[in-house]
């Protein structure tokens, strides 16, 4: 048993692994690989030699500790020639397609390599590029050194294992609701614990008006994860779409259960927000569904989104319909679509165009956005009073009379 497993309480190393394991997602299976990684490193760097392949073996349950030399099958078609400087000045046109060649061959080094023949005498029937492995010795002064180096490399590896394991835990949840608790704010960015790890909230993707509190418990949409030098960068979002989306799929069992579905969203974060939903199954009220019984499903939704407004309305695959519907809470007459422009002329009565337009252009803004259609809203007289494209741009003598 060498040095280092001398060093270690057994029991305490096996407990140290499954504590890792539970706290921080790193399996045993990656500990003792980075283990023996480091060993074989340490191992090398005292007592080895150039071109040397060094393998250590390590038994978490015995702590038996063991070292190979592993050396690569390979024959002569394998080995870069070496050739006598007056016949490389010759033949030039060969030598290009001889180096071609030669780039793909290797140089014959004793220490990492074992001609088929002499490993033929090992294993009778061993293959090219096969590996053979060559016990080593534990030195007898494999000592503090070389255990001080293994154990730096080993935390090294074990962080980045750890890295590894949040980025892809977090990477599967990219699009999920995830909840932390605000550590600090700096530069207006909040950053939240999530508990294996910190998470950034940028200003950007933050709801204008919402005040946030250091240890403040708050949701958000995980919508981007990335690698980066110093770690796994996670970037949420309160003020995208798809962050509403997930608040109903919580609320409504009907949406997880794939019976209910929510075909389109638009929203200004933080004011107002539109859904489209549809019912996959007949005698499922899709609308009813959102709402919950006495409106307590969506008031939890607005509850979360502090206060922001949310109009449910009814997809239909009739752009006619849908467009009517969009304009909710405003009473359509009638709605004429042209599918090649993908306009749609909208009339309604004197008394609800300025609910069809809403404040500021707001209610036609996100009807366009949610159907994808340009929407032209018109008095009973054929006038043009509002005018909404599908980016949400929105243009009319109408607007400021809201």
């Amino acid at each position: 048993m060498c040095y280092i497993t001398k060093m270690l309480d057994l029991k305490s190393f096996q407990s140290a692994m499954e504590q890792l394991e539970i706290e921080r997602g790193v399996s045993k299976e990656q500990i003792i690989e980075t283990i023996e990684m480091a060993l074989s490193a340490a191992y090398k760097r005292d007592y080895g030699k150039k071109g040397q392949i060094i393998q250590a073996k390590l038994d978490p349950m015995t702590g038996s500790l063991s070292f190979s030399q592993i050396k690569i099958v390979v024959d002569e078609s394998m080995l870069k020639s070496d050739k006598e400087p007056d016949e490389e000045e010759t033949k030039a046109e060969e030598e290009k397609e001889e180096e071609k060649t030669e780039e793909k061959k290797i140089r014959f080094n004793p220490e990492r390599h074992i001609m088929i023949e002499e490993a033929r005498k090992i294993k009778k029937n061993v293959k090219l590029e096969e590996e053979l492995m060559f016990p080593l010795e534990i030195q007898d002064d494999y000592g503090r050194i070389a255990a001080q180096t293994a154990k730096q490399v080993i935390i090294q590896r074990i962080r980045e294992a750890e890295r590894e394991s949040i980025f892809e835990e977090y990477k599967s949840r990219q699009g999920e609701i995830v909840s932390g608790i605000i550590q600090r704010v700096e530069n207006y960015n909040i950053f939240l614990d999530l508990g294996r790890t910190t998470a950034t909230l940028p200003k950007e993707e933050q709801v204008a008006g919402e005040r946030y509190r250091i240890g403040e418990r708050i949701k958000a949409i995980i919508y981007l994860v990335e690698r980066t030098p110093k770690g796994t960068t996670i970037s949420l979002s309160r003020s995208h779409p798809k962050f509403v989306t997930k608040l109903f799929e919580i609320e409504v069992p009907e949406i997880t259960n794939k019976v209910v579905e929510i075909k389109a969203i638009s929203r200004e974060a933080g004011s107002r927000s539109k859904i489209a939903v549809f019912s996959n199954e007949e005698g499922i009220d899709p609308v009813g569904s959102c709402v919950g019984q006495k409106g307590v499903r969506v008031n939890t939704v607005i509850s979360e989104l502090g206060g922001e407004k949310i109009d449910i309305i009814e997809w239909s695959g009739d752009p006619e319909v849908l467009v009517a519907n969009s304009l909710s809470p405003a009473k359509i007459l009638d709605v004429e679509t042209n599918l090649k422009t993908k306009e749609a002329k909208v009339i309604a009565e004197k008394n609800q165009l300025s609910l069809a337009i809403g404040k500021n252009g707001q209610n036609v803004r996100l009807a366009a956005k949610l159907t994808g259609w340009k929407i032209d809203i018109k008095s009973q007289s054929g006038e043009t009073v509002a005018q909404a494209t599908e980016e949400g741009k929105v243009t009319g003598e109408g607007i400021a009379k809201n």
